[in-house]
Order: structure tokens, then sequence, then C-alpha cells
């Protein structure tokens, strides 16, 4: 588990299945437009059945080392510890490679709160940490707005412009793309550290 105030980061339970669905289709039209899914309705993508197959392929991905899943979730004073979004270490390639990919989302009943950086802050430490990874990559679509505000105020790169980069909502998508190495973030403490110290100067 990872965690930083009330955030908390943690590997996904068969009992997670009602919270996630929940979430997911209460999203649907702040989540739709920018994920990649399978044709079907929502409602049935994201049920509780379709949970079920959802974690055994996390589950699978993450014993051949392919990927890091983590629930995000939100621990408040006087609630019971609720999922609130998802962030994944994906396509992770080892050797002479050692990089992945980051994605994530929230619920928008949530959005605002820091929650989503503080994810991120604490999975490019976890990458670069004891995961042992050099480089993290994420890769965004140019009208997604909030999700590239995340990354751009924690200091990720923009390296490149992925033309029609991926399927998404019918139609292939242009994406951008950003990235942060090990050497970026570890000689000031990590990326959770700036994280901090950029929410200090701006309250």
């Amino acid at each position: 588990m990872l965690a930083d105030g009330p955030v908390l980061l943690r590997p996904y339970r068969r009992s997670d299945a009602a919270a996630w669905s929940e979430v997911r289709i209460a999203n649907r039209a702040w989540l739709s437009p920018w994920e990649s899914a399978p044709p079907g309705p929502w409602h049935e993508l994201n049920s509780t059945a379709a949970f079920r197959y959802v974690y055994q392929d996390m589950r699978r991905s993450a014993r051949r080392g392919e990927s890091m899943p983590f629930a995000v979730c939100l621990r408040e004073p006087g609630r019971p510890e609720r999922l609130v979004g998802h962030i994944n270490l994906g396509n992770i390639v080892r050797r002479a490679f050692c990089s992945a990919y980051i994605g994530y989302w929230v619920d928008s009943r949530v959005a605002g709160r820091g929650i989503i950086p503080t994810a991120l802050a604490l999975t490019v430490d976890h990458a670069f940490g004891p995961a042992g990874l050099h480089r993290v990559e994420v890769n965004i679509r140019p009208e997604n707005k909030p999700s590239r505000r995340v990354v751009e105020k924690l200091g990720f790169r923009e390296e490149a412009y992925h033309a029609r980069y991926m399927h998404i909502d019918g139609a292939w998508r242009d994406h951008i793309g950003y990235s942060l190495t090990s050497e970026d973030v570890l000689t000031e403490g990590g990326l959770l550290r700036r994280w901090h110290r950029l929410r200090q100067h701006t309250a």
C-alpha cells in the first residue's frame, strides 16, 4: 500500500466490485470520452459482474510483471474508506528500457481535491524506487485539459504529439505524450516531495 494524507493506493480486492461499479456508472459522462473500451453498453461493461473479469485480468497482468494496478481510495475522518479512482503502471518493460505507461481516472465528485496528483506522485516514486523503473510516460488527449494540468503541474515533460494514437469513443484520437525519468525527481527527494512543495506555495 502507498499512502499520503487521506489518499491511499492499494491492490484491488474482489470485494471492490460494488464500489467500483457504482463509481464507474455514476461517472459515465465524465470518463467515457477519454477511455478506450470494448463495444457494449456502459452499464454492462462496468457492472459488478464485469468487475470479476477486470479483476482477473489485472491480477494476471500483475503476476506476469506487466502492470501494477492500484485502487485509489479516500480516507476521511468519520467516514469509511471509499474507492474513488484507479491508477496503473502498465506496459512495463524491463532490461535496457525499464519503462512503463501510467493511466488513471478519478470520480468527478472528488475531482479538484488533489487526489490524482497525489496518487500520481506516489505511483511515480514507487516506480522509480521499489519497482526499479527509469522512465514513465503518460499519454493524454489534447482536449482533456484537467488531466493535462495534473501532469504539467507535477513537472512532466511534453515530448511528443501522437496522431491517431488510440481508438476512443468511436474514432482514432490524437494524444500528447508526457514523460519523467528517475533523474528528474530523485535528486529532489521524489515527486511526492515536489508536489508537497507546490501545494505549500499555492496554498
